[in-house]
């Protein structure tokens, strides 16, 4: 069926942007684009295989043992194999979980008092323009912090850590009433929004977070955070569908899932999983796992063609997807036959196992041009960042080895990835720089089983 694409554009000529993706030039009035001229990635628009629960099914909380990606069997479990019932510091542990215990607990953002800015800013800005400059390592390292405190007080029952974060937590969300820039702010508050909400959720079960300044924290994660990750899903500034990167469209279902949970609104979370299934961006799984290899390990994703760092942001957010929603029942680790399994492999084969010889099928981008669309072919595996230390693979590495029982000879390059980036920490552990802080990390801590 034929399919016409219209966009008016009311103001911009263009939009320069930096960062996660590329600039957006809108194109004239009226301007017409006939995409079935274009190469455009499978659609597959059929029901979901998930299926959606009613809103009136509750979530999963601290209550029920599961904290946002974690749950009180984790934290158990971790404890006891820190030996921290008879040694505090977890260095008599046993591995890997000794091992992975180090990076937090040696954290500058894990302490009780940090020497990083955590500042809570009036405005979060990514993307300066005019009198606005970038400030939004501020909140990167504030959510990073935050997540870490949480990790820290359920592991260690010290209810120091825990206050450290709500205190935090209370003073962004006072503080902070706008998220602003170019584009580019939709990468803020997709990435921080998703961080920020898993922090809170850790931390509802904490008997000092009075119940007001709980409920505030809801209301601001609602209020500010949640309508820039639905206008980014909707409407993407303007731009074609398929124009953003995975990554952008990604971290916002993220955060739609995570702030679902924790305001208890099925029906926010509900469109995560609804636009992870369907949904018309490049944060459809299906579009964010871009082709399947029939009869191999592989699958190879959307930004595969791009370059390395943000293919494995994209592993990353994926693998925050499904632990996200396993926790509430709905398994996409397992969707389209472990589609994602297949996507770490390939992942980790050409950025860890650095094998050359891998399949690619030629992806076609849909680059927003300033007179409609210009199609960019990319003919093979971008070589940029290529063996990236990023803390994301311990995760679905342990998810499908111990709980799946899913063989390790199907996934022999991840557990050389694992082996390389043994242990994963997080946050300024992988640099000052925002893609340190696009996984909140500490896998080989919390999933190893």
């Amino acid at each position: 069926m034929k399919r016409t694409f219209y966009i008016a554009a009311v103001f911009i000529a263009s939009l320069t942007l930096s960062g996660c993706g590329d600039g957006v030039e809108l194109p004239a009035l009226n301007v017409e684009t006939d995409l079935d001229k274009i190469p455009l990635p499978e659609d597959q628009t059929g029901l979901e295989e998930i299926q959606l629960k009613p809103e009136s099914e509750p979530f999963k909380h601290g209550d029920d043992g599961v904290y946002a990606l974690h749950t009180q069997e984790d934290f158990d479990r971790i404890r006891e194999r820190l030996h921290l019932d008879t040694d505090n510091t977890g260095n008599s542990g046993e591995s890997p979980w000794k091992e992975g215990y180090v990076p937090l607990r040696d954290n500058n953002l894990a302490r009780k008092v940090t020497t990083m800015n955590c500042t809570a800013t009036p405005e979060i800005v990514r993307g300066a323009y005019g009198e606005y400059k970038d400030n939004y390592m501020n909140a990167a390292h504030a959510a990073a912090r935050a997540y870490q405190l949480g990790l820290r007080w359920k592991i260690e029952k010290d209810d120091e850590y825990a206050q450290a974060a709500v205190e935090l937590l209370n003073s962004w969300a006072s503080t902070t009433t706008a998220i602003i820039g170019n584009s580019n702010k939709s990468l803020a508050a997709g990435i921080y929004g998703y961080q920020f909400a898993i922090a809170g959720e850790i931390l509802r079960t904490y008997d000092g977070w009075a119940p007001e300044d709980f409920k505030k924290y809801q209301d601001w994660m609602l209020n500010l955070w949640y309508p820039e990750n639905k206008s980014f899903l909707e409407y993407h500034h303007g731009a074609n569908d398929l124009h953003y990167w995975a990554n952008w469209g990604l971290c916002n279902v993220a955060s739609t899932m995570a702030i679902g949970i924790l305001t208890d609104r099925r029906d926010i979370y509900n469109e995560g999983v609804t636009h992870f299934q369907i949904g018309k961006t490049n944060g459809r799984l299906s579009r964010a796992i871009y082709h399947d290899f029939p009869g191999t390990n592989y699958a190879q994703l959307q930004e595969s063609g791009r370059d390395q760092g943000h293919t494995l942001m994209c592993v990353g957010l994926l693998g925050i997807i499904c632990q996200l929603t396993y926790n509430q029942g709905d398994d996409f680790f397992a969707y389209k036959d472990n589609l994602f399994l297949k996507a770490c492999e390939y992942a980790a084969a050409y950025n860890y196992a650095m094998k050359e010889d891998l399949p690619f099928v030629t992806y076609v981008w849909q680059k927003q041009g300033p007179h409609g669309i210009e199609p960019i072919s990319q003919e093979v595996l971008g070589a940029g960042g290529r063996g990236d230390n990023r803390p994301i693979l311990a995760l679905p590495y342990y998810h499908y080895l111990k709980i799946k029982e899913i063989p390790e000879s199907r996934m022999e390059s991840i557990k050389i990835g694992i082996d390389k980036l043994f242990p994963e920490g997080g946050g300024n552990n992988y640099g000052p720089n925002s893609g340190g802080y696009d996984a909140l990390g500490f896998g080989t801590l919390m999933y190893a089983r």
